[in-house]
């Protein structure tokens, strides 16, 4: 078990509470479980009075974590779920799940870096306020800024998720979720952990572009609000209606995207499927987003992209007839989500388990992953590694 003495009494009484309210568990049930009165038990969670060996062990065996997680010194305990249940009236099990690996993922991710020594870069532009003005036409300037703050320029943006990852250093997610859930996005900010995006891994790639845009403006104008996006969001708040436009804005620039089009609109000489088609290629976005775009900056009539929509829509069929072998485009963040553990992830714990700084038992609770999954990771880089190592021998 870990040493006691590692951590002090405020520290270890911080993280019995997360646990215990992670959990879902009263402090009136728990102090039960250690056979004491409510005051103790909040006595210890607020460091006051410490917790015994015997104590934490039955506390951590009723909140389901082990001692070791507890107490390790690298461990991160944060609990980001409350903020997401604050948004929201009511909470299904999809919601519940999305919130929890969300939570999962930049524990692990965090404590896994601390413990190998590696430092993230951030990359972070200030902060800009949205609480006056029109929103829309800030959304628009504010995009602008961004693009031009990270020399991005006017065209389309070829890897927003490399934008936000190595250009900005924001921590990003692309995991699956149950295929009922409606979840699309999440984001958080924290000043220890930094900002952090979660994309519902399910989603074909134009839609998730669009919700990392979205999350963007959340990041650019909004950040110390975490934010829940769904599929087919009304966008009904301030906050909302902001990142919204802001996520459109940043990926079509009303002037390129406007010379886009109006180049095609030159030999087509009215906006056709396949025009829509070539458009949203472009600029890797989804043919509704596209369409509706189109609309907002007055280059097509209102009502257009339902008048597609109504009369045969624009399918995958008709991108196939269109763009041949181009229109399957691979999607690397997807195939790495079908992956138990992602491919960064599976490097770091590969390297925590061959410095002895975690053990396997350890690292597969941290990654919430069956040890056998583990292990298979850790037996397929081993076995890479030991055929790449004649490339030591090379002379220098």
């Amino acid at each position: 078990m870990a040493d006691l003495n590692e951590l002090s009494a405020k520290e270890i009484g911080r993280r019995l509470r997360l646990a215990r309210e992670n959990a879902g568990i009263r402090q009136d049930d728990a102090a039960q479980i250690i056979g004491t009165s409510r005051p103790t038990l909040v006595s210890i969670e607020k460091g006051v009075r410490r917790v015994r060996v015997q104590e934490i062990q039955m506390l951590a065996r009723y909140y389901g974590v082990s001692v070791n997680a507890l107490l390790r010194r690298e461990a991160v305990h944060t609990d980001l779920v409350p903020r997401f249940r604050k948004l929201r009236e009511t909470e299904d099990a999809h919601t519940t799940e999305a919130f929890q690996l969300f939570n999962d993922l930049i524990k692990a991710d965090v404590e896994m870096e601390n413990m190998l020594g590696i430092e993230r870069r951030r990359n972070y532009p200030p902060e800009r306020g949205i609480n006056e003005g029109d929103v829309v036409a800030l959304a628009e300037r504010h995009a602008k800024e961004l693009r031009d703050w990270m020399g991005l320029g006017l065209g389309p943006i070829t890897d927003i998720f490399s934008v936000i990852e190595l250009g900005l250093g924001i921590r990003l997610y692309q995991r699956r979720l149950s295929s009922a859930s409606k979840i699309a996005g999440l984001f958080t900010y924290d000043e220890a952990i930094g900002a952090c995006i979660f994309l519902n891994a399910n989603h074909p790639t134009p839609r998730r572009v669009q919700s990392a845009a979205h999350e963007l403006g959340h990041f650019y104008g909004t950040r110390y609000n975490p934010e829940v996006l769904e599929e087919d969001e009304k966008f009904l708040s301030r906050d909302e209606r902001y990142a919204n436009a802001f996520g459109r804005a940043l990926l079509t620039p009303a002037e390129s995207f406007s010379e886009s089009f109006r180049q095609l609109k030159e030999i087509t000489g009215k906006t056709t499927r396949r025009l829509i088609i070539l458009l949203s290629q472009q600029y890797n976005i989804s043919r509704q987003a596209c369409g509706l775009r189109l609309e907002e900056l007055g280059l097509a009539k209102k009502g257009t992209w339902a008048w597609f929509e109504n009369n045969g829509g624009i399918t995958d069929a008709h991108v196939r007839e269109v763009l041949g072998e181009m229109a399957g485009r691979p999607d690397p963040a997807k195939s790495d989500a079908d992956r138990p553990i992602s491919h960064r992830m599976s490097l770091m714990a590969h390297a925590a388990w061959k410095r002895e700084l975690m053990s396997e038992g350890q690292l597969a609770e941290l990654l919430k992953v069956k040890r056998v999954e583990l292990r298979r990771v850790i037996d397929q880089i081993e076995l890479e590694e030991r055929e790449t190592d004649e490339l030591l021998k090379l002379p220098d």
